[in-house]
Formats: structure tokens, sequence, C-alpha cells
């Protein structure tokens, strides 16, 4: 901001705008989520919101949309796979985040534990039991008790910042 802008002529009046433009601003790690269907059709979807709850129990969250393909499979007692994506797999982040009849189209994947779809390339996957889900408005908070995993090659990590995946820059000092 320069002498000439003050902070009124930045400021976001309506809550919509105001929350988009600053989780736009936040950067996010890249993380994709699978499941099997009820009807036992692999479903996934990119999510920005994992997040560690705890290490002991070993948990984790993610948030998606309840009008998702992959919302049915996410039901207590069920398992699914949560692959950290590094630079290498960009082009599988956006697959993953398109059209749900494709998302599984390719070699991009494969059949793991449990007959869990699991991402080629990424820098780790791990796999729990689903102990929770908490519905919020048209959204929920899902709640993951990891069981195992396993860790890919390393990479840059992908990022998710003002529309756009990215990697780090250079460290803060």
């Amino acid at each position: 901001m320069d002498e000439h802008t003050s902070h009124e002529d930045q400021r976001i009046s309506d809550g919509i705008d105001a929350f988009k433009s600053a989780f736009r601003r936040h950067a996010a790690g890249v993380a994709i989520v699978t499941a099997i269907a009820p009807d036992g059709a692999p479903v996934g979807l990119t999510v920005t919101s994992l997040a560690s709850l705890a290490a002991v129990p070993p948990l984790a969250t993610f948030n998606m949309a309840r009008v998702a393909t992959a919302w049915p499979a996410m039901t207590v007692g069920n398992r699914v796979a949560i692959h950290m994506l590094g630079a290498r797999t960009r082009s599988v982040a956006q697959i993953m985040a398109g059209d749900h009849a494709t998302r599984f189209a390719g070699d991009h994947w494969y059949s793991g534990p449990h007959g869990l779809p699991i991402i080629h390339g990424a820098t780790v996957w791990i796999v729990g039991r689903i102990i929770e889900v908490h519905p919020v408005h048209n959204n929920a908070v899902v709640v993951v008790e990891i069981e195992d995993g396993e860790l890919g090659e390393p990479d840059e990590a992908l990022l998710y910042h003002e529309r756009t995946y990215r990697v780090p820059g250079l460290p803060v000092e």
C-alpha cells in the first residue's frame, strides 16, 4: 500500500467477498482424498483444507462440500486414502479437481490397501478410517484416524495460492 492509498480503499464490506479474497491470499498445501463409493466405484477430490488434528491418536481432518460426488463415501467407518502432492503431481491435482466422470480415467492411480485408489507420484499417502463427520451448512469436516501409509519420492511442495498452483520460494531468514 503506498502513501496515497488509505485502508478504507481496501476494505471489503461483503462477508463472502472478504472470505474469498482472504483465502485466495492464504497459501495452502494441495492433497487428494480418495475413497470407494457405496457402488464400488473410485471417488476422489482435490483438497487444500487438509490439517493434522492430533499425533496421539493420529488424526487428520479435511473439509468438503456435501454435494461432491465423493460425499456418499464419507461415512463413519469407511476408509480413505489421503495423498500429499508435490510439484510433479500438479496435473493430477487438476484432474481430481475437474470433471468427476474423468477423475479416474488414465494411469495416474492404482488399487491399493482396502481397494482404495492410490495416486502415483504422491510424496506420501496415508490410509485411515473415518471416525467422525461434522456437517456444517452445505459442507462437512471429516475426521480420519490414520492407520498406515507409505512415503513416495521427495518433491517440491505444491501450494495453491491466488488461484494458481505454485511451489514455495526462497526461505525467509
